[in-house]
């Protein structure tokens, strides 16, 4: 299972993933200040980025063809996890109206976050051993929606809407880079938009808030608009304007008080803006973007050695951390209604949190790779 190198983690991607991570570390306790038991989300979260770690530097000593082996089992499991949030409490866990964690008592198992993953795995093995049918008009298109639509349905019955577009769009991604048909996949991406629309009014006749978060989002100017559904965008905004450019500094932001809902998870950055200013959310962006620039990197320097596996696992874990950055990034801003999109390395959770730091330690995992000596690389997918 374990298997060394001989190379050393990329330092510039190290150094610049560990930086990310402390700062969210003191962000997401300096957000949890507006709750009473705020040193609580300190020590856990201290927990859950030393789990992270630790999962993550396992994962600098497994070789990606180990992952390409049990890929299939991984995703299976996963789907088991998320058909076991159903069973009833104390294993199933509902809140405000959404099923998505499995109880352990001490921590709160979101299995979403862990089929991210597991979906990326898969897709990675799926399309090396189906090139041909890949590139095949349609063949691909219907074999991948099976695969995507055994996971969308159960996330969608646990009304994980943000995880099942994050999961979708990036197999759907993967299997672009693959080399699909572009119109096939165009038709197929409309297809599931639509058929996400057609979700979310059939959601809002039967009394479901998310047809009306979109609606009311968009029906007039946001500060005229007194929908209590665009109050979570306004006192972001609020946040992010009263921090300028320096910020009001760490500790000092009100609006995670009692104006902000949910400030140390899903509106985090907002709480960056306000405490630290342009120059903090810059400074997140920019990190950030150097992470995915390398990663990308990675993942094409991984495909020129013809380790296709290795190549697609590093795209598919930079798309899906890409789209997620951006999402949540648009929805502080104003630019889209908010949703439950936790901020990488920054936000507040366990689930999130240590599976983003398995990701980026198979990331480093397939630059060592690349990076040894040919007598081990030829034995690496």
């Amino acid at each position: 299972m374990f298997e060394k190198t001989g190379q050393l983690p990329d330092k510039y991607l190290a150094i610049a993933i560990l930086i990310l991570l402390t700062f969210g570390w003191i962000m997401s306790f300096s957000a949890s200040l507006g709750h009473f038991d705020s040193y609580s989300y300190f020590f856990k979260q201290s927990v859950y980025i030393t789990i992270g770690l630790a999962l993550a530097f396992t994962c600098l000593k497994i070789p990606l063809y180990f992952y390409k082996k049990y890929a299939k089992w991984f995703f299976v499991f996963s789907l088991v996890c998320l058909a076991l949030v159903f069973l009833p409490e104390p294993i199933g866990r509902t809140v405000n109206g959404s099923t998505r964690w499995i109880n352990f008592v001490f921590f709160k198992f979101q299995p979403s976050e862990m089929m991210k993953i597991a979906m990326i795995l898969y897709m990675a093995d799926f399309l090396v051993r189906q090139e041909k049918d890949v590139k095949k008009p349609w063949m691909g298109l219907v074999k991948t929606l099976i695969i995507i639509s055994s996971a969308d349905i159960l996330l969608l019955l646990e009304m994980d809407l943000g995880a099942t577009i994050i999961i979708s769009l990036t197999a759907l991604i993967m299997l672009f880079a693959a080399g699909v048909y572009l119109t096939q996949l165009t038709f197929v991406g409309s297809s599931l938009i639509s058929a996400v629309g057609i979700w979310l009014y059939i959601d809002g006749l039967n009394g479901g808030v998310r047809w009306q978060r979109l609606t009311q989002f968009w029906q007039t100017d946001l500060w005229i608009n007194d929908s209590e559904k665009v109050w979570q965008t306004k006192q972001a905004l609020i946040g992010i304007a009263r921090g300028d450019w320096g910020g009001v500094g760490l500790g000092n932001g009100i609006q995670k008080y009692t104006k902000l809902p949910e400030p140390h998870t899903d509106m985090i950055f907002s709480i960056v803006g306000e405490e630290t200013g342009i120059i903090g959310m810059l400074f997140v962006i920019l990190t950030f973007g150097f992470i995915m620039l390398k990663g990308f990197k990675i993942a094409k320097g991984a495909l020129k050695q013809k380790r296709k596996y290795s190549s697609y696992v590093g795209f598919g874990i930079c798309t899906w951390l890409s789209l997620q950055f951006s999402v949540n990034i648009a929805m502080n801003l104003g630019l889209i209604p908010p949703k439950g999109f936790p901020l990488p390395l920054i936000s507040y959770g366990g689930s999130s949190m240590i599976f983003v730091l398995i990701a980026l330690g198979i990331l480093l995992r397939i630059d060592m790779e690349s990076r040894c000596e040919y007598s081990k690389q030829k034995n690496y997918v």
